[in-house]
């Protein structure tokens, strides 16, 4: 005969801390120190990370190289999916796993960014490292809606500065955002936090589209007009927090950040790791290397003939993507141009000379970030 026990809190006898607490509604909330093993974490499936590549292992533009401060521009994509974005020129520049310092058990990736000169903000100046979210990856957190769910961010940081440091989540119309601070007690350590957002129940968040949803932003420094209270909401667009930490203002300063997760709930669960083939096809989503290769076809019976030379993308880009190609070894051609570009392909025209083969070798790259 079955039976039910009916209780409301769980708790190890020898401890004052709660493990596990039940609501009227059947949700389940664990304590501090409270491991799953087995079994999935969070509300719906392992798949909870709305981060792509959080833990900074694509870096399909640089391979690992540094960007120097020249070519840091505002815009500027480090390592997959991390956008540098700044007010003025020539402030950081940026490596996958620069200075080679120890990383933390598990990550063997963190993205790094240096301070080039101690620059002292304006009141309207940002620096930032930020990551845009696609709808179809945030949607079901209903924000903008009175249903709008809690969400949890959680990284781990480590700068040669300490003190309180900013950052912001805000949407993609730049009409609402939210500052959040942290604590980097000890230079030169990894630090993991973990900052517990409501959800906005106000504004403009896209829904279920390939649009843009919203932005994680970490900010390096930014000015008194651009820094707002943390902990709430507000109609103003803030890059950070009143008062927080500037990594721009010390000459030399560094900040790396890797495992960084946004998660539904209010409890921050450990980092999900995707598997790399995983990880690699969702960042090319957004961009694209083709590797390059040698193409070619016999030429018919007369010159000024016209081939339509189709290349396929790995996956399905979240957009027709803006398409860079480098040609060269280009035999019995006469010209190339641009044809179709769509979500799965795109196309080029080859136009051959006479009566011979045409060959060519061919690279690209194809861009279709938010």
């Amino acid at each position: 005969m079955a039976a039910t026990l009916k209780t409301t809190v769980i708790q190890e006898p020898s401890s004052s801390t709660v493990n596990i607490t039940l609501d009227s509604s059947g949700n389940v909330t664990g304590g501090a120190n409270l491991v799953a093993t087995g079994m999935p974490y969070g509300s719906s499936s392992f798949l909870r990370n709305r981060i792509i590549n959080g833990n900074m292992a694509i870096d399909q533009r640089n391979a690992g190289a540094a960007i120097s401060a020249a070519n840091l521009t505002s815009g500027s994509y480090t390592v997959d999916r991390w956008q540098y974005y700044s007010t003025q020129t020539s402030k950081f520049t940026a490596q996958q796993n620069a200075g080679s310092v120890t990383t933390p058990v598990g990550f063997p990736n963190y993205l790094g960014l240096t301070s080039q000169s101690a620059y002292s903000v304006t009141s309207t100046d940002f620096f930032s490292i930020r990551q845009p979210i696609e709808g179809f990856n945030a949607a079901d957190l209903a924000w903008g809606t009175a249903s709008a769910k809690t969400v949890t961010l959680s990284f781990l940081v480590y700068s040669s500065l300490t003190g309180t440091f900013g950052g912001a989540i805000y949407n993609y119309a730049g009409t609402r955002s939210y500052p959040f601070s942290y604590s980097v007690p000890s230079a030169n350590t990894w630090t993991t936090i973990s900052v517990t957002i409501a959800g906005d129940t106000s504004g403009t968040w896209v829904g279920n589209t390939s649009s843009g949803w919203g932005e994680i932003h970490f900010s390096l420094g930014a000015g008194s007009s651009v820094s707002g209270t943390a902990g709430s909401w507000s109609s103003t667009l803030y890059y950070s927090t009143t008062g927080a930490t500037s990594v721009v203002g010390t000459n030399g300063a560094t900040f790396y950040i890797t495992g960084v997760q946004l998660e539904q709930g209010s409890v921050a669960t450990p980092f999900e790791r995707p598997l790399y083939s995983k990880q690699l096809a969702d960042c090319q989503r957004y961009y694209y290397v083709m590797p390059s290769g040698i193409y070619g076809y016999p030429s018919p019976s007369s010159g000024g003939y016209a081939y339509n030379q189709r290349y396929d993308f790995k996956v399905t880009m979240r957009a027709a993507p803006t398409v860079t190609t480098s040609y060269s070894s280009t035999i019995g051609i006469s010209s190339i141009n641009n044809q179709t570009r769509s979500v799965d392909f795109f196309t080029d025209q080859i136009v051959a000379t006479g009566l011979i083969n045409v060959l060519w070798t061919v690279s690209a790259t194809a861009s279709a970030e938010l």
